[in-house]
């Protein structure tokens, strides 16, 4: 760890009150030709003396854009002080984190996963067409058939080819018959380059796929591909439990990888990650937005500046062994209630390293399911439900499920 280190909250105020005092301000400075301003000062009361020992919500109020991303060439001046803090936030992620080489990647605070998963696909999908001359049709997105939504809405929203490849239900892993059959499919089809998105974590399961079933398969048919990682729940928990996952930059097909930091990291909705090895950024580049200083290449142009300040002052409140230390309070309560689940004999299934728990929906009443706010895999007919344990599913919560599940799998 080189660059993430815990700070003591006066620490963590400097810092972010001295970047909001590099940015421009709006109330004492003749900014007239920027489209932005403060937050309204008629219906948002800015004079509470409180906000001196509230960076983040000071942050909102000064109300920042980051527009474009900061990791490379130049950015709008205005807001350069908190455009800095992204900067070393997309570090500590690439590098502290997923283990990448120093200074080596580009990336900025996204609305979410779904998002960070398309802008990966998108830049795929332009650094095919322009170094390799692709048509559409020549290029297809592979993932599991338990990935994310956001591939279906990739493929329909960059008129991109979708196949998936089939997991085993007990254990969710990739099937390598599958893998193989949709690749050479895909080739019979014309397919001539693939967008491969690999999971670490799936929504639904928690399930984490063998990255190298998917190179191996590739690399013996000597295709064209790209592999993006989607790490929207697993980014910031399951590297911590799990130190020898490949699912990282070390590994060197991966290029670019999504995580979320409104899931585990608990930081506002609308607060994902995008990193990316240097030098694919610039094949999304939107040259129209030329009033822009640096240009941009992100999906959701104007940001705010906020979300980034949020996730940094998380990461750093905590460090990287107090945050270590949190992702083992988890695990712990997972495995105290699979041992209750593994004692009632009740079918699930759990990846090693994973805080979700799915249970097979025979196992589960409807009525525990909608008291307890299980979430299914489908809302009708479900064949599974979720339990995910977050940082408020304490063990004094869990005990009154169990005690009725208990009642529940005695009477069948």
């Amino acid at each position: 760890m080189s660059i993430w280190k815990k700070l003591k909250s006066e620490d963590i105020k400097k810092v972010v009150f001295g970047a909001l005092n590099k940015n421009a301000n709006y109330y004492n400075e003749s900014i007239l030709g920027v489209p932005a301003s403060h937050l309204d000062d008629k219906v948002f009361y800015q004079d509470n003396p409180f906000l001196e020992h509230a960076p983040f919500l000071s942050t909102l109020i000064h109300n920042p854009n980051h527009i474009g991303f900061h990791t490379e060439g130049v950015s709008e001046s205005f807001f350069e002080g908190t455009h800095e803090i992204e900067k070393e936030l997309i570090r500590i992620c690439a590098e502290d984190i997923l283990l990448g080489a120093e200074d080596a990647h580009d990336g900025y605070v996204a609305a979410g996963g779904t998002e960070a998963n398309m802008q990966a696909i998108w830049v795929y999908r332009n650094y095919f067409m322009q170094e390799h001359n692709a048509q559409l049709n020549e290029i297809c997105i592979i993932c599991s058939e338990d990935s994310h939504y956001s591939m279906s809405k990739s493929s329909n929203v960059f008129q991109i080819p979708i196949r998936f490849v089939k997991v085993n239900n007990e254990d969710r892993s990739l099937s390598k018959e599958s893998i193989k059959t949709v690749l050479n499919e895909a080739k019979q089809a014309g397919v001539k380059h693939f967008i491969v998105v690999a999971n670490m974590m799936t929504t639904m399961f928690g399930s984490v796929d063998n990255v190298d079933d998917y190179t191996d398969a590739l690399q013996t048919i000597k295709a064209s591909f790209k592999l993006h990682i989607d790490a929207a729940f697993g980014g910031f928990f399951y590297p911590f439990a799990e130190e020898e996952t490949n699912l990282n930059f070390s590994n060197p097909f991966i290029s670019s990888l999504t995580l979320d930091a409104h899931k585990m990291l608990q930081a506002p909705y609308g607060t994902g990650l995008f990193l990316i090895r240097k030098g694919y950024m610039k094949y999304a580049m939107t040259k129209e937005a030329s009033y822009v200083k640096g240009e941009d290449c992100t999906l959701i142009g104007s940001r705010s500046g906020a979300n980034a300040i949020a996730v940094w002052m998380i990461l750093m409140t905590y460090g990287p062994f107090g945050w270590r230390e949190k992702v083992l309070i988890l695990l712990n309560r997972t495995d105290k209630l699979c041992a209750f689940l593994d004692k009632l004999k009740v079918d699930y299934f759990r990846q090693k390293g994973s805080n979700i728990i799915t249970i097979k929906s025979s196992n589960v009443s409807e009525e525990i399911a909608l008291k307890y706010s299980l979430v299914p895999d489908i809302h009708k007919n479900p064949n599974w439900y979720k339990i995910v344990l977050m940082d408020h599913v304490t063990i004094e919560k869990l005990l009154p499920f169990m005690e009725e599940l208990k009642v529940f799998i005695s009477s069948k």
